[in-house]
């Protein structure tokens, strides 16, 4: 009979809702009891000290982490995070999410992901350059094209990708542009790569909508969250005809029920920094832009924003989970409970940035490069592939879709640990 372990290591709110998914799901499969615990809980864990001398001549300890939850389905895959509210149980969350999103949607990688403890707004560039470098170097032992391949999330983006790869191949004395992805197109970077994400999450949006029978150019919709995801779906559902009427960062909303011209936004914040005092729309909180009502809501910022509190009063008719874990298990339940808002859980919703990571993996691995054309044509066959394979599941076994979506993320990696065996 096996013996469950209990984790204090990732102690956290976050961690905690990633497992109580993972238990609803393996429950609901009758996963055995001798796999459980191995798919469940991370394979293992680094923290790093990560030393970095400031402009004035000082010296700072920053902390960072990298957990890599599954290697028994390929290379681990998962991004690296800089932000002030980082912790080693939200980082371990994330890597089990990524696990069960690049088995869902068919990808050869198990589930990784990093974090840094930074505000990197608070950093100059020399600064945030020296960090990022600091951080490959000290995870530089337990990365690799073959063995974990790192990308950008919140607070990092390709300029740091590049640092990161420049210092790997340093340190391996050669060109290893497969040892990350997300960077610039002169490093080896895909087309397609930098609005993946974002154009995944409206892609499926306008395929929900489809099968809700509302037209996509009837359609209104709000965006907690205007960083590269939420910023990219906007253009995406602004090009298929939608009217974006909300949109937001960590200063704040803006509401215009007559639609926002999401690249006068763009340009606005690439002069102010933020979008606070933009003049295209009415200032409104973050809290209240949640329950607006409109067809579709885009939570593309962090986690556990939507909760038991603000779960009765959403307006919308879907809601696509662009963020990684923004719904709470109690909220999960109020909103399956209502049964008039129709789920797109993120690890289906925002799976084309994984999907596109992957393709420039295989680009480098090849060095045969493809179009932007062809790597958009390649992510929306695959998404159409996961999004019939998670309605089917529904219906089979009369799941909600994140259930569904999770049972077969789950099971895949569960089988493969079985057909792997234990090592003694």
């Amino acid at each position: 009979m096996s013996k469950a372990i209990i984790s204090s290591l990732y102690s956290s709110d976050v961690f905690t809702m990633a497992c109580r998914q993972f238990d609803q799901a393996a429950d609901a499969i009758s996963l055995p009891e001798a796999i459980r615990d191995r798919t469940k809980y991370p394979r293992r864990c680094l923290a790093v000290s990560l030393p970095v001398r400031r402009l004035d001549g000082s010296v700072t300890v920053f902390e960072g982490y990298r957990v890599q939850h599954n290697l028994s389905t390929g290379p681990s895959k998962g991004g690296i995070r800089f932000h002030q509210d980082v912790t080693i149980g939200e980082v371990a969350a994330l890597a089990m999410w990524m696990s069960w999103k690049c088995s869902l949607v068919g990808l050869p990688y198990g589930g990784a992901k990093g974090g840094v403890i930074v505000d990197p707004k608070q950093l100059s560039e020399g600064e945030l350059e020296h960090l990022s470098r600091r951080y490959m170097q000290e995870m530089v032992n337990f990365l690799g094209p073959h063995t974990d391949v790192p990308a950008p999330d919140v607070g990092t983006n390709e300029k740091i990708m590049g640092w990161m790869m420049d210092t790997y191949s340093t340190h391996v004395g050669h060109l290893s542009p497969a040892v990350v992805t997300g960077k610039p197109i002169a490093l080896g970077g895909s087309q397609g790569r930098r609005e993946a994400t974002g154009a995944g999450v409206a892609y499926l949006i306008k395929k929900y909508l489809a099968d809700m029978k509302i037209p996509v150019n009837k359609a209104t919709a709000v965006i907690q969250g205007f960083g590269n995801v939420g910023s990219e779906t906007a253009l995406a559902l602004e090009a298929y005809g939608a009217k974006i009427i909300a949109i937001s960062d960590y200063t704040g909303g803006v509401y215009n029920a007559k639609g926002i011209n999401i690249k006068k936004a763009l340009a606005y914040i690439a002069y102010a920094k933020t979008l606070k005092d933009f003049d295209g729309a009415e200032p409104i909180s973050n809290e209240k832009l949640l329950e607006l009502k409109c067809t579709v809501l885009v939570p593309a910022a962090l986690e556990r924003v939507i909760t038991e509190k603000n779960a009765k009063k959403l307006q919308c008719r879907l809601l696509a989970e662009a963020a990684n874990g923004p719904t709470t298990n109690a909220a999960d339940k109020i909103i399956e409970d209502r049964g008039d808002i129709e789920l797109i859980p993120d690890v289906l919703c925002n799976s084309g940035g994984v999907i596109v990571s992957y393709f420039e993996w295989l680009q480098n691995l090849s060095s045969f490069y493809w179009s932007r054309d062809e790597v958009m044509q390649k992510l929306y066959v695959m998404l159409d592939r996961a999004k019939e394979s998670v309605d089917a599941q529904k219906r089979k076994f009369k799941f909600s879709r994140r259930l569904a979506a999770l049972t077969l993320g789950i099971g895949r990696v569960a089988e493969a640990k079985a057909a792997r065996g234990l090592f003694p």
